[in-house]
């Protein structure tokens, strides 16, 4: 109740918000207001996300300005330049009345905070592609940046994401000193609550023009066919799933040549409320693409890209001989860009050009195809840990270091064509995808023609993912904890159903049973649970909470060698290494019930844990 008491006396400038804690107290709700003011947000796989809404747990006027005044706190300390570089505010679409917060508002006190200490804001003066924060944080040297997003999550939800000097979202240890730094700044400054400083302030600046153009003609570095994309008479469709793609993918490909792809017209336009899909998110697949995929019927259009509201990430379907519509997942469109970004560079490069000094780059959950790709053509591999944090980090190291990175990518449709951006970026992948299939069409092959010669070609790769959902955190660090001491304490699973468990890698610990020392070769990371599982059959299985989404996901695949062509008995080995049959007894009737292999890790646990 104190807490409680403290949290309204900070809420001087926003009704609702303070209205939702008053009617908390009022009607004696005390479990949920300790959930909503004990508690503070903390940085995940792409910064701090959360539900939009009281507390101090939830994305508000008060956290987003008491992050920022930390933030503040923090770079002040590590550069002393900060009021000559300036920093970066973007935002995307997103919007709720209950709580008077939309991701414009909050992007306007986070600048209210900066410019109220005299440090220069380059602030958009409209809404722009998540990639366009990091790019322009590079491109004017500025010391760091912040985009208010939620990406693809559902509309509820909003999120405050960090970018550091180099142009990647931050890791450890600034987040953890940032989280700091944030306690120490809970009471609001004078002058952060004025979001009309952004209209007044003679430091701010709108970067849009600049950023805007100087990113569409670094884009054109990674074109490789231009006189094919004017000739095309390729049709593609768009959706930019109710968020900020739409004006931005157009440009990019009208830099690439291209006439423009075909807008939805029903998800053409920013909506908060993402009113024609069920969630805002094209990994879904199908089911969420189907106005694009009836559009594409109707202009008899091959090819559909999708960026997410924020335009980070892209989905992709193509239409088939058979009528039917293939829509890739991302360890498959990693593949084709993979080969793409490849060939392309083989193609280009000087005489004197050396291929070991090539990278590219995935996440240790993604599928490792380029891996295939790079041990046959001679280039390095690296996997990092989940979030695109890491890939970014990384690949700025590489860079610095005079390597060449050519690609990088997660399995959620997350794609680095080049490194323009050091980041996820759904913008340039879209234009890139239609440029590789314009060539293809011009070797009478389809997108899926030439992913099954990529796998003929490096080996098959076959992977399944999905995921369970948990609204609570304890019962998923008990799930976890039982993990770890499954039949005896400090004791990990030794079979699942029937397939017998041959190395454990837990990164939450940093316990790896298949390295001399045990310990993992990847970086700890105890903020987040994540737990591999190595089958004798060689199937590769990972259990991992999800950084933005109250999710535990699952992901395994099966890596064939090129010269095992049987795809058929690969499909077949993993679904009998994810799906198994299990008796069970209820009311004396035996049923089988098909239930994913991992469910089996999960089962005992649920009992004991609800």
């Amino acid at each position: 109740l104190h807490v409680a008491g403290r949290y309204l006396n900070l809420l001087l400038q926003n009704q609702k918000t303070k209205e939702q804690i008053e009617s908390l107290l009022q009607n004696g709700k005390h479990k949920e207001l300790r959930d909503r003011l004990c508690c503070r947000l903390t940085f995940g796989t792409a910064g701090l996300r959360s539900a939009m809404g009281a507390g101090f747990c939830y994305i508000n006027d008060l956290t987003v300005i008491q992050s920022t005044q930390g933030i503040y706190k923090y770079l002040e300390r590590c550069f002393s330049d900060f009021k000559q570089r300036g920093f970066v505010v973007g935002y995307d679409t997103r919007g709720q009345v209950t709580s008077n917060c939309s991701s414009k508002k909050l992007a306007k006190l986070t600048a209210a905070v900066l410019l109220a200490k005299d440090v220069p804001v380059y602030f958009f003066s409209t809404y722009v592609p998540t990639p366009f924060v990091p790019y322009a944080v590079q491109q004017l040297k500025a010391v760091a940046g912040v985009m208010i997003t939620a990406s693809h999550n559902r509309k509820e939800d909003n999120g405050y994401k960090v970018y550091w000097e180099n142009g990647a979202q931050i890791t450890s240890p600034h987040d953890k000193e940032i989280i700091k730094c944030i306690e120490e700044c809970v009471e609001p400054w004078n002058g952060s609550w004025n979001e009309n400083l952004v209209d007044t302030s003679p430091i701010r600046q709108d970067p849009l023009k600049k950023i805007c153009d100087c990113y569409m003609e670094d884009l054109k570095k990674i074109c490789y066919h231009r006189e094919l994309n004017v000739q095309t008479n390729l049709k593609f469709v768009h959706t930019s799933f109710h968020g900020v793609g739409h004006d931005y993918v157009q440009l990019a490909f009208k830099a690439f040549g291209f006439q423009p792809p075909i807008p939805v017209p029903e998800q053409k336009d920013p909506d908060p409320d993402f009113s024609t899909v069920k969630c805002p998110n094209p990994e879904e697949g199908e089911s969420v693409l189907e106005l694009s995929l009836r559009l594409a019927e109707k202009e008899n259009a091959k090819v559909v890209v999708a960026t997410d509201p924020d335009a980070d990430r892209l989905a992709v379907a193509e239409h088939q001989e058979n009528g039917c519509w293939k829509v890739f997942t991302g360890n498959e469109l990693a593949a084709l860009f993979g080969w793409w970004m490849f060939s392309c560079w083989k193609e280009n490069c000087s005489e004197d050009a050396d291929v070991k000094n090539v990278y590219m780059l995935a996440t240790t959950v993604s599928s490792k195809i380029l891996r295939a790709i790079a041990l046959k053509e001679g280039f390095h591999f690296e996997e990092t840990l989940p979030g695109f944090k890491w890939i970014g980090s990384r690949v700025k190291d590489l860079l610095d270091n005079g390597k060449v990175v050519l690609f990088a990518f997660e399995e959620s449709i997350g794609f680095m064509c080049g490194t323009s951006v050091l980041d996820k970026d759904g913008v340039s992948a879209a234009v890139v995808i239609a440029e590789m299939a314009t060539y293809l069409e011009g070797k009478n092959l389809t997108l899926a023609q030439k992913l099954i010669e990529i796998y003929e070609m490096y080996g098959y790769h076959i992977s399944k993912t999905s995921y369970f959902l948990c609204y609570d955190p304890p019962t998923i660090k008990r799930i976890f904890e039982k993990l770890r001491n499954f039949d005896a304490p400090q004791s990990y699973p030794k079979c699942c159903g029937i397939y017998n468990i041959l190395h454990v890698r837990d990164i939450t610990t940093g316990y790896d049973s298949s390295q001399p020392n045990k310990k993992s070769v990847l970086p700890v990371s105890k903020s987040s649970q994540m737990i591999t599982f190595t089958f004798q059959n060689g199937c590769v299985a990972t259990l991992r909470t999800s950084g933005t989404e109250p999710k535990i996901k699952y992901y395994a695949e099966m890596c064939a060698l090129p010269e095992q062509r049987s795809v058929t008995g690969l499909h077949a080995h993993i679904a009998r290494c994810l799906w198994a049959e299990r008796l069970v007894h209820r009311n004396q009737i035996e049923n089988n019930i098909k239930r994913p292999l991992i469910w089996y890790l999960l089962l005992p646990i649920g009992r004991n844990s609800g």
